[in-house]
């Protein structure tokens, strides 16, 4: 990985099209921004993603690029990239025939993580480790199965894959969002679970996955048996149980503070406070460049320390490769993905 001694900003913002306007670019050399994620907005062609991303680099060099590429619903990049499934569809597959459902799941996320690194973008935000609920709305078949051990298995395998193309894995959304209906992008849902039946279920995905992954994503999600702030606020949740209990010392990103799950804590300052209090090494503003400019500023004035966990996600300097689409691996790839998404 990339080496710092200084670390990086806290804050993840986004852009509002396909090439930078100069207030990005002053934005991006703000000491506190210390990634950008994008969005289908800001994809025309392959072509142009690249130099999007160049133009990103030169704003700040040390910024880190992420996008939302996990397949099926979620896929921001699709013209001229892979078709990927949802990750529903390889857990259809392992439970058809196991070995061919964990070979899928480590080949798809290679496939996606190194189209993504050929264009210089270092992470995708995945893999989701929810647990399938047909009757949720929000994570449905972007989860691998009902069946925790079996989610456990094939996130490993996507993590690995995720790994050999050379990018690091985010496991979201902590510690579970399967199991509420509501839309945490509308309204803040809310759990009424005990801790117990959280750890028996939606809990152990991430707990049999935690040595591999390089960060996790808290769920904009209430948990009231476990704690009065919501996953991504929580010093229980994140401080107690994850760092403490499971000694996770990967990165935390909280989930994007601009959704409506997340407005009930208070302005953009405010939720920014309490995420980074609550232990999350960067926050996410998306949606509204207003209110990541005034974080950017407010962090700044304040002197907000640089965080030197987040270096460790910036892919790996012979990430790129070249000749991909011509390789043996990348044709079973392609053969394997449009088998999955017929």
């Amino acid at each position: 990985m990339k080496k710092s001694s200084s670390g990086n900003g806290v804050l993840m913002l986004d852009l509002q099209g396909l090439t930078l306007s100069p207030v990005e670019q002053e934005l991006l050399r703000n000491p506190q921004v210390g990634g950008v994620i994008l969005f289908s907005r800001n994809y025309a062609s392959r072509q142009q993603l690249a130099d999007l991303v160049s133009a990103i680099r030169q704003s700040n060099p040390r910024l880190l690029v992420a996008v939302d590429q996990e397949g099926g619903r979620v896929q921001r990049f699709r013209e001229g990239f892979l078709t990927l499934p949802a990750l529903r569809s390889v857990g259809i597959l392992y439970e058809q025939d196991a070995e061919k459902g964990l070979a899928a799941a480590r080949l798809c996320a290679w496939a996606m993580a190194a189209e993504l690194l050929q264009l210089g973008i270092d992470i995708s935000f995945a893999p989701v480790l929810d647990l399938y609920n047909s009757a949720s709305p929000v994570i449905e078949d972007r989860a691998f199965s009902a069946d925790a051990e079996q989610v456990g298995e094939l996130g490993l395998a996507y993590i690995a894959g995720m790994h050999e193309a050379g990018m690091a894995a985010t496991g979201k959304h902590f510690p579970g969002h399967g199991n509420v209906m509501a839309d945490s992008h509308m309204e803040l849902p809310t759990d009424t679970r005990s801790l117990e039946e959280i750890r028996e279920q939606d809990f152990r995905p991430f707990a049999s996955c935690l040595e591999s992954l390089d960060a996790i994503m808290p769920a904009h999600i209430l948990y009231p048996q476990v704690d009065a702030c919501c996953a991504g606020f929580s010093k229980v949740w994140i401080q107690n149980i994850l760092r403490e209990e499971l000694g996770f010392d990967g990165v935390v990103f909280s989930d994007d503070l601009t959704m409506n799950a997340a407005h009930s804590a208070g302005t953009i300052t405010t939720r920014a406070d309490l995420a980074l209090a609550a232990g999350c090494d960067m926050v996410l503003v998306c949606n509204n460049p207003g209110q990541a400019a005034e974080l950017a500023d407010d962090l700044e004035k304040r002197g907000q320390p640089a965080n030197t966990r987040i270096e460790r996600m910036l892919a790996k300097p012979d990430s790129r490769k070249e000749g991909l689409q011509q390789s043996e691996k990348w044709q079973a790839a392609e053969k394997l993905i449009a088998e999955l998404s017929v």
